[in-house]
């Protein structure tokens, strides 16, 4: 097998993994495969997970940018120099159920069969980019009417208490630091390594952010979402597991954990598992809600494939003062900053000097 190549030289010869849930197929991807993925705009989780498991070429037979979202993401992917090609939907099946693949710079070559692809460049990137960036003033007004569309629709639900929930975790009183694996959660977890050891708070993993808290070096204390993207060490790390539901008590990510032998509590809901994170933190009595990761704008949201942010909205409004919102944090206070001890009179902004 064929490792990538520094320069990103094709062709390479390796071992196909192909899901079309790119979260499944991170979870168990490795080093030297060539990774097949459905993924329209493809996202800065699922391109460093890419990194991190060192593939040696991606496939995606979806469209890797629509020139809907002007995202850098896919940039980091070809500047490490890991090769990017782009086929047809219909190949998804083809290259599924082929083990071995060679994969050139306008095909692939499966053993039975030839697929036509083409190299996704720099020069791709840049043209998806601009596309992306000219038609930002109809897609913000889209997503604008789509939220307050759902914001009218969901407002009367959010008035409601959430339905009780036992617990055995002490929440009242508390500070709670809610994890999400969004743009920047790693360089801002660790922005927040002073403020965890000051005041300990309770550390709350919404689904793969329970694996970030691992990789940060602490243990959540509870995961919070669909269990569709959280790892099984994370899962029987003694968390304690809230299962988030549809409103009618519907919980698909209840038959993993009984899979395993887990025990969870159901926590019925509409919006997303970030919403019900913050929702159960804020009705349980904490004092402080700090977050990081969390999704907050419209990139962030179409990148889910989510068209608006209504009941997102609405939950950060019933908050209200709080919730203290630590993305970007590293970007203020950068990690040389941090080692130094704090110049006399240096004017801090308030926000970081509650933080640290």
């Amino acid at each position: 097998m064929r490792w990538r190549s520094k320069t990103g030289l094709l062709p390479i010869t390796g071992i196909t993994e192909s899901d079309r849930s790119t979260k499944r197929l991170l979870q168990r991807l490795g080093p030297g495969r060539i990774a097949v993925l459905a993924h329209d705009d493809l996202d800065e989780l699922a391109v460093r997970g890419l990194l991190k498991a060192r593939v040696s070429v991606v496939v995606n037979t979806g469209r890797t940018m629509t020139g809907a979202i002007a995202s850098r993401a896919v940039l980091e992917l070809l500047e490490a120099g890991t090769p990017l090609v782009e086929t047809s939907a219909d190949a998804f099946e083809l290259l599924q159920a082929s083990r071995t693949v060679t994969v050139t710079d306008n095909g692939i070559d499966t053993g039975t069969s030839w697929v036509p692809c083409r190299r996704f460049t720099r020069q791709s990137w840049l043209a998806a980019y601009r596309a992306a960036q000219a038609s930002e003033p109809k897609q913000l007004a889209r997503f604008i009417e789509n939220t307050l569309k759902y914001a009218v629709e969901e407002k009367e639900q959010l008035l409601e208490p959430l339905p009780p929930v036992m617990l055995r975790t002490e929440l009242p009183g508390r500070h709670v630091l809610v994890v999400v694996r969004g743009s920047g959660y790693r360089e801002d977890f660790a922005a927040l390594k002073r403020y965890i050891r000051r005041v300990r708070p309770v550390l709350i993993g919404v689904d793969g952010g329970a694996d970030a808290i691992l990789e940060a070096g602490y243990t959540p204390d509870m995961i919070i979402g669909d269990m569709d993207s959280v790892s099984d060490l994370a899962l029987f790390s003694g968390a304690e597991l809230i299962v988030h539901s549809y409103r009618n008590g519907e919980a698909p990510g209840m038959e993993r954990l009984r899979r395993l032998g887990l025990e969870a509590a159901l926590l019925p809901t509409g919006g997303t598992s970030e919403d019900a994170a913050l929702l159960l933190a804020y009705e349980q009595g904490c004092e402080q809600i700090v977050t990081v990761g969390l999704h907050s704008h419209m990139q962030d949201f179409m990148e889910k494939g989510r068209k608006g942010m209504g009941s997102t909205w609405l939950v950060r409004m019933k908050i209200g003062s709080r919730l203290v919102d630590a993305r970007g944090i590293s970007r203020l206070y950068p990690a040389n900053e941090r080692r130094k001890p704090a110049r006399p009179g240096a004017a801090w902004l308030s926000f970081v000097r509650f933080l640290h």
